[in-house]
């Protein structure tokens, strides 16, 4: 694949959303209007066809079908940040946390703000779900692409869950639903 940077955009129910690559990962989705997203420059090419499984699993989670992805990512970062972003992964799909909590799970529980920071600069919204994290009193605290896309993200994830579960008959594996005891027990990280 040549150098440089790839980039698409892609209709959703949180308005357009914009990828880039580096031709091998994915390095960067941010919405329309969203704080310190890029626009195209100089040598930037479009190519839809790099994103297909991108844009495949991002409309799969958008109709409720797809709980987790599974895409090469590039985040860069500090290692601070990239641990951060890591276990922002390893939340459930339709769960919120506090940021505090978070940061407690991740083994640095005088850092939230940084928890905060780091969360704040996720090159990858809803792959990587920074949504999921809430201030510690429950209320919906800032977010790139603004708190009501962040509000719809969590809605649409909780009632998307509720309505797996209830057509299940609560028997989550057998729906395909990620196993939250795979990486959260007892509300503790293993």
């Amino acid at each position: 694949m040549d150098s440089g940077v790839f980039y698409t955009t892609l209709d959703s129910p949180v308005g357009a959303l914009f990828l880039t690559s580096n031709g091998e990962a994915i390095t960067e989705l941010f919405m329309e209007k969203h704080k310190g997203g890029p626009k195209p420059i100089g040598d930037w090419r479009r190519d839809d066809g790099l994103f297909r499984d991108a844009a495949d699993q991002l409309r799969a989670y958008f109709a409720g079908e797809l709980t987790e992805f599974d895409l090469p990512l590039a985040t860069g970062g500090a290692p601070f940040q990239q641990r951060v972003w890591a276990e922002l992964r390893n939340i459930p799909y339709g769960s919120t946390i506090s940021y505090g909590e978070f940061a407690r799970r991740i083994g640095a529980p005088k850092a939230p703000r940084a928890v905060g920071a780091a969360n704040g600069s996720n090159p990858i919204s809803i792959i990587i779900p920074c949504h999921r994290l809430i201030g510690s009193n429950g209320k919906l605290t800032g977010y790139g692409g603004g708190i009501e896309r962040k509000k719809f993200l969590i809605e649409f994830e909780a009632e998307t869950l509720a309505m797996r579960i209830a057509d299940c008959g609560l028997r989550n594996a057998e729906c395909g639903m990620r196993n939250a005891d795979s990486q959260w027990s007892n509300g503790q990280m293993k």
